[in-house]
């Protein structure tokens, strides 16, 4: 209980709680012991309203972004008094300023967020709608709130300034050993292979979105503000866990076979999965000390693992002699080897929370990383592309528009109390998809109604205003703290904060509770209709888009791989984008898959082929970092115009499935008849006889190693083979349906 109480508040997201918490609190304070209440939580709205921005980045971004957000509330706040007296023009201007501020989110994460922040401010302004000087004087106040969270955010940056980079490094460490875990799972005996695919693909897109908050702060920090040690130690890290996943996918070997073939030998097979779990057992060890701030040590002995692997090996190939044993031994010797890369990468992580870092482990490997990062620029011709039909944010902000406006009309004309919490509720609810909407509507009534009666629970037995105070602080805390984790349980806690709040301020707080519930549920509702039957976005009609982007980023990494073994050398800078994208767009074809199943089922089109699709990319992305992989660790033969053949058919194969997706043409022709493509493979396999026409003298270890080669090339390439051929079929099944 102490551990997990522990973790909780040395979070991320309990940080950013706190620091909110702080700037609204700190300003509630001094003014209500001035004696001016109502300034003080004016400049605590002003920083609500700027908090949301404040997103992970470089130090540069952060200021210029939470500085942009303060600006921006503060001038939407003193925009909406100007023109409020005026109804006859209010109406269109209220529906063009939240169309424009909801279309700042075509340029993703940061203008999402201050978008977001914008709608806040602009519901918010209805609560305190002022004339004259009183205007100007509000809305500055909102600045200054806006600017005094900027200050305590900075204090926290240099208070503790690589806490959160070492935090994500933590969360990306614990999910990629979870990943090495369910790769171990796939070696047992009759294990339920579809199910713990599965679960990779759902980590994969955990994986993508830390992945991601990482490189923004850790790579644009290293471009802008030079390598410190603990930048460097944590790129290290950092890369190395990129590479750690790479190798586990990288075990894509048939365990059906594997398991018929070692049946009677079960314990290479079981060695290997206690290795496998001892890797990611490791792993976790890492993240928990870098959690806890302890000191690590390793409790595994890999390199004993690696040595009892081998003597299981050898054991192997006495029982059933050299010739018999050969075929397996090459597969179990590929195994081996893909292990020692796992822990020489696990060690340089190790190393690096441990002892001082090797600068051999970072040579080379800072090349290029502005590459990796998205650009941070915002052209007006991303704006004007998306100003049609075909673009999913373009229908959300007209949707969210004429729902904020009804919710307007509806919390004037009828008798409500307070018409900004129905628009309050329809901006944090709404989002672009249906199933995200639909829970964060449920959660909030729930949360709502909950927190209410709560509230109203403890107000009627204290009526001490500090200990409300003292509540209602935690309230907040909590209720900001959660956002990101529990939407319900947040909801639950900001709906208490509140409701002390008011009953601080005012007697009546039964009536209090009432309209805040109704308010929401009428906000939810409006919300939840408004994605239902306004050019909804069904995930259906964005499946095409993803299954395309990664197939085509499967196809370019396949093409990347396929450059280094024919020229050998050092990775490229455009090899690591190419296995980069093929990672992201794996990822986000399940997360689109994930929003899919909590549509509708009348929306769940063709549900069973994209799931199919979505693993077929995901083996194809595991066969091609095979094949990767063992290039890059072994000194390999010049590629032969056969592998380059059948590199080229299965390319083929995958421009056939882009072209289905775009439907181009229902009647794909096949990219190279059967039988040439078993002459290919069959060429493939005559290494060894080549070689001795050639009359190339070899010893028996390098013919060993030559042999180990051309059967793993030659299993890749059949496999890939397959993999491409299904995703035609399958793709061409998809649209005909």
């Amino acid at each position: 209980m102490i551990y997990r109480i522990r973790k909780f508040t040395d979070s991320t997201y309990f940080n950013n709680a706190l620091k909110v918490t702080i700037a609204a609190v700190i300003p509630v304070l001094l003014f209500s012991f001035l004696g001016n209440f109502e300034m003080g939580f004016t400049i605590a709205l002003g920083a609500f309203f700027t908090y949301p921005s404040d997103i992970p980045s470089s130090l540069k971004h952060k200021i210029n972004g939470v500085l942009v957000t303060a600006f921006l509330v503060a001038g939407l706040n003193l925009l909406v008094n100007i023109m409020h007296p005026y109804s006859w023009i209010f109406y269109p201007f209220l529906a063009l300023l939240i169309f424009l501020i909801s279309m700042l989110s075509v340029y993703e994460k940061r203008a999402t967020a201050v978008s977001f922040s914008a709608l806040l401010a602009v519901s918010l302004a209805f609560a305190h709608l002022h004339t004259s000087w009183e205007m100007i004087e509000y809305s500055g106040l909102i600045l200054v709130g806006g600017l005094f969270y900027l200050l305590i955010s900075l204090i926290f940056h240099y208070v503790s300034p690589h806490r959160y980079i070492e935090l994500e490094i933590a969360e990306c460490i614990k999910l990629t050993a979870k990943y090495l875990k369910l790769r171990g799972d796939l070696w047992t005996i009759n294990a339920d292979k579809k199910a713990i695919i599965e679960k990779q693909l759902h980590l994969q897109v955990e994986l993508n979105t830390i992945r991601q908050n990482i490189r923004e702060v850790l790579i644009s920090s290293h471009t802008t503000s030079g390598s410190s040690n603990q930048n460097r130690k944590m790129l290290i890290v950092f890369i190395s866990l990129i590479e750690i996943l790479e190798l586990a996918l990288s075990t894509s070997f048939d365990h059906d076979k594997l398991h018929q073939k070692f049946d009677d030998h079960p314990k290479v097979l079981l060695t290997y999965q206690s290795l496998a779990y001892n890797l990611a057992t490791s792993l976790k060890q890492v993240y928990k000390s870098v959690q806890n701030r302890t000191k690590y040590v390793s409790k595994h002995n890999l390199l004993g693992d690696l040595n009892a692997l081998q003597l299981a090996i050898t054991e192997y190939e006495n029982d059933l002699g050299k010739i018999a044993a050969s075929e397996g031994v090459f597969m179990l010797t590929t195994m081996l080897q893909y292990a020692e890369k796992q822990v020489e990468k696990i060690k340089i992580v190790e190393r690096a929370f441990t002892l001082a870092i090797n600068s051999l482990d970072f040579k080379g490997k800072d090349k290029d990383l502005e590459k990796f990062l998205t650009p941070q620029y915002y052209p007006l011709s991303t704006l004007i592309e998306n100003l049609s039909f075909s673009s999913t944010i373009f229908r959300h902000s007209l949707r969210l528009t004429i729902t904020i406006l009804i919710g307007f009309i509806i919390g004037n004309v009828l008798p409500f109390h307070n018409v900004y919490w129905i628009l309050l509720t329809i901006i944090v609810i709404m989002r672009p998809g249906y199933g995200l909407t639909k829970q964060r509507s449920f959660h909030r009534i729930f949360g709502t109604i909950l927190g209410g009666l709560i509230a109203f629970g403890v107000l009627t037995f204290i009526h001490n205003s500090i200990i409300i105070s003292v509540f209602s602080i935690l309230c907040m805390l909590l209720g900001f703290s959660f956002t990101q984790t529990n939407y319900k349980v947040s909801a639950t806690f900001v709906t208490m904060y509140i409701v002390f709040i008011y009953g601080i301020l005012t007697p009546n707080i039964s009536d209090v509770i009432q309209y805040r519930i109704l308010d929401t549920i009428v906000g939810a509702a409006l919300a939840f209709f408004a994605n239902h039957f306004l050019w909804p976005s069904w995930e259906f009609l964005n499946i095409p888009i993803y299954l395309e982007k990664s197939i085509k980023a499967n196809e370019n990494y396949l093409k990347e791989i396929s450059i280094f073994y024919n020229k050998k050398g050092t990775i490229s800078t455009s090899y690591r984008l190419a296995r980069k994208n093929a990672f992201i767009e794996i990822g986000n074809l399940m997360a689109s898959f994930q929003r899919m199943i909590q549509e509708p089922k009348s929306k769940q089109k063709q549900l069973p082929q994209v799931y199919k699709l979505a693993i077929l990319n995901h083996s194809l992305l595991s066969s091609s970092a095979s094949l990767g992989t063992y290039i890059q660790s072994h000194k390999t033969t010049s590629a032969s115009e056969a592998f380059n053949v059948v590199v080229d058919t299965v390319i083929k194969n995958l421009d056939n499935a882009i072209a289905l997706l775009k439907e181009n043409d229902l009647d794909i022709k096949e990219s190279l008849p059967k039988e040439d493509l078993a002459m290919r493979f069959t060429e493939l396999k005559n290494i060894r006889e080549k070689e001795l026409k050639a009359g190339i003298p070899i010893d028996e270890e390098a013919f060993q190693l030559k042999m180990q080669e051309a059967q793993l090339v030659i299993e890749q390439l059949i496999w890939l083979t397959n993999l491409s051929e299904n995703i035609v079929k399958t793709t061409k099944e998809l649209m005909q349906s």
